[in-house]
């Protein structure tokens, strides 16, 4: 059952309700609501991953833009610094004699350089840079700034080593640096560890959360089952967290005494109609021993009235909640109307969509559909009886060309005992009990029964229940 998300009751109070801002605010929030997740399952998630990416976002963000890059940076400005300090003697004990030897030695020896002296020719084309190109910056910009001549440099060629050329007065110098030493390549260590723990992170509060939400599922389908009149389901005892549990034994106390006080209304009534009906057996042996026959006729229909109406009460207050659920088809209930129909010399149409079968209290549910369609039939002479069962839920709709109930009036035939006028009564037994029965049973399933005005001009009645 998809749930509802309420809106924010946010809105701009120094701006009127039909200013642009305010509506382009509200629309917004609305836009909001409509992607945000409707389960508390996904919506717990979001509370806890989206703080923990939000957080691990900025420290990456603060990481690479302070730490990494400035390591970077400094590492590099270290490389470029041994590399001019070649240049540098190489320019002033070296060009002479054209002996290059004791700066390769010392470069390797003393500054972990790799170096040579190439012959003079043109410096090679620049290549593409790199997609990630923090090393091909810092160390371009170095250079640039402490050595300041022709140069190229190759970051990308070999994943450890970087190789610079630098253009001299009479040659070009080669360098082969370790990527290590002018680039904070360990960086990647500290990414992994904060991903991984992550996702630890993250699946231990998947793993709590799903069993925190077990309790909570289990108590919306306790409480799904008693609204549509079923038993509570096998093996459910109140479990989770404090708060779920103290719901779960509210609501096993309130369906206790809802069931007990529905209990004691029917064993009541069960009693007095028992009373009852032992004196109503008198005056049937009493009207057999009276001479008049046109006397007889007449105390029989009235004991005969006060049968129906005390069968219209009992059939009120036992409401069908005894009774088991079921399967029931509604296309041979339907071909039951249909001849019906017939023999009351009325016109009926039915239309079904979906499956035929669902899954109520058979018995009621065909006492509330035979309330309403009775009503039809009595007062009309045309009805349309449409059923549609969708996953989820069954609608049907009962039309009808009769005179109607006006508007006021619609809500006030549910009620007990409630008539309307004398050529027009809704229960021909005199009880008023009909729709109320419909109704009540319609409840006892989580649904519910209303009325409006019919297309063929006469009275819907419209039957909502989950199925």
């Amino acid at each position: 059952m998809a749930m509802s998300f309420p809106l924010p009751k946010r809105k701009l109070r120094f701006l009127p309700a039909n200013h642009p801002l305010a509506v382009a605010w509200r629309r917004f929030w609305r836009q909001v609501s409509h992607m945000m997740p409707k389960r508390i399952y996904a919506r717990s998630l979001i509370i806890v991953i989206a703080p923990m990416i939000l957080l691990q976002s900025v420290v990456a963000f603060v990481f690479m833009e302070r730490h990494w890059q400035t390591v970077t940076m400094r590492l590099s400005e270290a490389v470029v610094r041994d590399i001019a300090a070649i240049i540098d003697m190489a320019d002033t004990f070296v060009a002479p004699s054209g002996d290059y030897s004791q700066i390769v030695r010392i470069a390797q020896d003393r500054l972990g350089l790799r170096a040579d002296i190439l012959p003079p020719d043109p410096l090679p084309a620049p290549g593409p840079k790199p997609f990630f190109s923090i090393l091909d910056e810092a160390l371009s910009s170095e250079i640039t700034k402490q050595i300041n001549r022709p140069f190229w440099i190759d970051t990308v060629g070999n994943s450890n080593i970087v190789e610079i050329r630098v253009q001299l007065r009479d040659g070009v110098l080669r360098v082969f640096a370790r990527r290590n030493q002018a680039y904070a390549s360990n960086t990647h260590i500290f990414l992994l560890w904060m991903v991984g723990t992550s996702l630890v992170l993250i699946t231990i509060a998947v793993l709590f959360l799903r069993n925190q939400m077990r309790p909570i599922l289990a108590l919306a389908e306790a409480a799904e089952s008693f609204g549509k009149g079923r038993p509570m389901p096998e093996g459910y005892k109140p479990r989770g967290a404090e708060e779920v549990r103290r719901a779960g034994m509210a609501f096993i106390q309130m369906r206790e005494r809802i069931e007990r006080q529905i209990e004691q209304r029917t064993a009541m009534l069960t009693g007095v109609s028992h009373d009852l009906r032992t004196i109503l057996t008198r005056f049937r042996l009493q009207l057999a021993l009276m001479p008049g026959k046109s006397e007889k006729e007449a105390i029989e229909q009235d004991i005969n009235d006060m049968q129906s109406m005390l069968e219209g009460y009992m059939a009120f207050a036992r409401g069908e909640g005894g009774e088991s659920t079921g399967v029931l088809d509604l296309q041979g209930y339907f071909d039951k109307l249909s001849e019906e129909a017939r023999l009351r010399k009325r016109r009926l149409v039915t239309r079904l969509a979906g499956n035929p079968e669902v899954v109520v209290r058979p018995n009621a549910f065909e006492r509330l559909l035979g309330n309403l369609i009775g009503n039809a039939f009595r007062y009309a002479g045309v009805v349309e009886v449409q059923a549609v069962h969708t996953k989820g839920s069954l609608i049907v709709t009962v039309d009808d060309d009769g005179p109607g109930i006006p508007e006021d009036q619609r809500e006030e035939v549910f009620k007990p005992f409630f008539r309307l006028d004398e050529a027009r009564n809704l229960d021909e037994s005199g009880t008023g009990l009909g729709l109320s029965i419909a109704r009540d049973i319609a409840r006892s399933h989580g649904g519910d029964v209303t009325l409006d005005k019919s297309p063929l001009g006469g009275l819907r009645a419209v039957v909502r229940v989950p199925a």
